[in-house]
């Protein structure tokens, strides 16, 4: 046993110093990024923000409201090969560059995942996701995964510190998931007692991929416009959000009516509810790692683009940041002890 002493920052820790800008305007500000990816040897672009691969955010109805602004969704791994080839056979040109069709690691996993990709061979990304990213099983189905799809962009996670990234760019991912509980429905740091503050880990971990020209993409803990930035400003090339696309009319889960008002399910793929719905229940060997809630209904997630991406502009005009990948470079964070005044807050 032993212990670090060093501090460890989440999004609540901190805060974003302002700077004198040339900029007059958010309109000025440019949020697309351009990557070329490690093993991939391809490009893409486009805004990097990635709907969650969660079968209540993740929907093809999510990937087409996002593929219109040029946001990616990692569809969730429930659909079924039938599902995914109807899709595709109605989905507008240009979606495959900003969905990923996500995958577990069991053989099951993999014969799907060449059933998915051979009908749709234009998709260009692979979202190889488990909740334990340090298993020698994963980063083996990391390598298998690259060489059977070399064209292929894999994201591979989710894993919360630096050589384990530079250990998955290594076996093959181009980008590499990082967060272990940062969700606003993952119960896997009150079940486990494991995890590591999303901010901290965003630092290290982009340290580490940047280092061997990989990306990274902070996985949670995002909970208002503000801590996205924080994530980009922190150096994460990509931001994943579950909770923020929950509740609404692209969103998955069931819609429920209470007392005049609408709401729909969300909740955590390692939750009882989700393990219950696709595998016939939870384990005997294992405990639910995710909640059940319901979310109020938000309408179109058209309203809460705009909300986000309005945000993150605003950022960047305060530190003078005229494109999104400049975000980082301009950023200088502050401890504090306070975010805002809550008075009147319910």
């Amino acid at each position: 046993m032993r212990i670090e002493y060093d501090i460890k920052l989440g999004f609540k820790d901190v805060m974003i110093r302002p700077k004198r800008s040339t900029l007059k305007s958010r309109s000025q500000v440019s949020l697309k990024r351009k990557f070329t990816f490690k093993h991939a040897n391809t490009t893409w672009e486009g805004i990097p923000i990635i709907a969650a691969n969660m079968d209540t955010v993740g929907t093809f109805e999510m990937a087409l409201a996002l593929a219109e602004k040029g946001l990616i969704t990692a569809v969730h791994k429930h659909y079924s090969i039938t599902d995914w080839n109807v899709f595709s056979s109605h989905a507008p040109e240009g979606i495959e560059n900003h969905i990923a069709i996500s995958t577990g690691t069991s053989a099951n996993d993999a014969e799907k995942l060449a059933s998915i990709v051979s009908f749709n061979p234009h998709f260009k990304f692979i979202c190889i996701d488990v909740a334990n990213g340090y298993s020698e099983h994963f980063v083996d189905f990391v390598k298998h995964t690259r060489t059977k799809y070399p064209d292929k962009v894999i994201i591979a996670g989710n894993v919360v510190t630096g050589e384990m990234v530079e250990e998955l760019l290594l076996a093959g991912a181009d980008i590499v998931k990082v967060g272990i509980g940062p969700g606003s429905v993952c119960t896997t740091r009150v079940k486990t007692g494991v995890g590591y503050p999303q901010l901290s880990a965003i630092i290290e971990c982009a340290d580490a991929a940047h280092g061997l020209g990989g990306q990274i993409i902070s996985d949670g803990g995002c909970t208002i416009p503000g801590d996205i930035a924080k994530a980009f400003g922190a150096g994460a090339d990509f931001v994943m959000l579950g909770g923020m696309f929950a509740g609404h009319q692209e969103s998955g889960g069931e819609l429920i009516e209470r007392d005049g008002k609408h709401y729909k399910q969300f909740y955590g793929m390692s939750s009882a509810t989700a393990m219950d719905k696709h595998v016939g229940g939870v384990a005997e060997y294992r405990a639910s790692e995710g909640k059940t809630v319901e979310v109020a209904y938000k309408g179109s997630v058209e309203t809460t683009l705009k909300d986000i991406l309005g945000g993150l502009r605003s950022t960047c005009t305060y530190v003078g940041a005229a494109k999104l990948k400049e975000l980082t470079k301009r950023t200088t964070f502050i401890r504090v002890a306070e975010q805002e005044n809550r008075i009147y807050t319910n």
